[in-house]
């Protein structure tokens, strides 16, 4: 989200990893240094796989998929349960609508429901890919207009539309307790933060500066929110920003990761570290944030994860694949860790899955 991620981002719709697993040359799991991670699991295998969130039991994920191989030409959600043993399989099922392009799923806490973003609306075909060499070749991602979000049950059945707004409503995710969605939306005319009542559809803007405010959660205890945005200033990047938005995109190239109130009061810069800063997240003790970043490199990849605190202090990488390792998330209890990943890809473009043990 999922720029797309997502994210979500990031999101979410398109990913990094197409244009950098190329770059990857050690085909492993679990490489030297990555001190966090025990026990790592590939979940996937071929396709891009990506944003894979755990529900509130901590038994299953859901998550989205492309693999034309398996006929899924752009990006539809599907969950499974993870496995406890060697033995058992992932073997995960689609529960989209299989309906244009979905995006940044997300679980209820019944475990029998989930909400996430479509186009299938719009139409039942994959909504074209931007064209980048009308934009000088950048990288951007698309906003499609006709995403909206959804929930639905585990047979793939929608059971209510949650926006309805003209433009773009994605990158959705829940409170601890369920009751609280929040999501982006370019409905305002520029992208920003809403958080949603589930049950009455009321809602909250959060945020309110110009510039690309999405990918966000809410911290282990439901008070504070994190999120990446863009922060355009100069004349010219302002121009720029305005310009892709208008035609329905963004460039999610220069992004740092920002905390707030649950409200969207008292918000903060945490990183200013340049280049893309996404997907982030809460530790399970609420005291750091886990993300992703190119900033290290000044060809824009590899993609790693790090660890900071809400202070912007203790800065520390922790995953070393030289492609992308992106939208991390901790089951529950905090014991364990998925994340999307070029490694192991045997030097194809393939983004897959992996769980492992956390260990401080």
């Amino acid at each position: 989200m999922k720029l797309s991620t997502a994210f979500c981002l990031f999101l979410s719709t398109l990913f990094v990893s197409s244009t950098f697993a190329q770059y990857a040359t050690v085909d492993t799991v679990h490489f030297a240094g990555e001190k966090y991670f025990k026990n790592v699991r590939q979940l996937t295998f071929g396709g891009d796989n990506a944003e894979a969130y755990w529900s509130y039991d901590g038994k299953s994920i859901v998550f989205q998929k492309t693999n034309p191989k398996e006929g899924v030409f752009c990006d539809q959600i599907f969950v499974g349960k993870v496995p406890v043993t060697d033995a058992q399989k992932f073997t995960p099922k689609m529960v989209g609508t299989g309906k244009g392009r979905s995006t940044c799923a997300y679980f209820l806490p019944d475990g029998k429901h989930i909400i996430y973003a479509s186009t299938h609306l719009g139409a039942d075909s994959c909504p074209p890919t931007p064209d980048r060499a009308k934009y000088g070749n950048k990288y951007i991602w698309p906003l499609y207009n006709s995403y909206d979000i959804f929930m639905a049950d585990m047979s793939g059945k929608i059971v209510k539309q949650m926006t309805s707004a003209k433009g773009y409503d994605a990158e959705a995710t829940l409170s601890p307790d369920g009751k609280k969605m929040i999501y982006c939306s370019d409905k305002s005319g520029d992208l920003e933060l809403y958080v949603m009542d589930v049950q009455s559809g009321k809602e909250i803007r959060v945020t309110n500066e110009l510039g690309y405010d999405g990918g966000a959660w809410f911290s282990p205890d439901g008070t504070k929110i994190v999120w990446r945005a863009s922060r355009p200033k100069t004349p010219e990047a302002i121009k720029e920003y305005k310009e892709l938005l208008a035609e329905g995109m963004v460039a999610p190239t220069n992004m740092e990761v920002f905390v707030a109130n649950a409200d969207g009061s008292n918000a903060k810069q945490i990183t200013a570290l340049g280049q893309a800063n996404w997907a982030p997240n809460f530790t399970p003790d609420g005291k750091h944030i886990i993300f992703c970043s190119n900033h290290e490199y000044k060809r824009g990849f590899p993609f790693n994860m790090y660890l900071i605190d809400l202070e912007g202090k203790g800065l520390e990488k922790i995953s070393r694949d030289k492609g992308f390792d992106a939208f991390p998330m901790f089951s529950p209890d905090g014991k364990k860790i998925i994340f999307a990943s070029n490694r192991n890809n045997g030097g194809t473009r393939d983004t897959n899955l992996f769980v492992a043990d956390w260990v401080e």
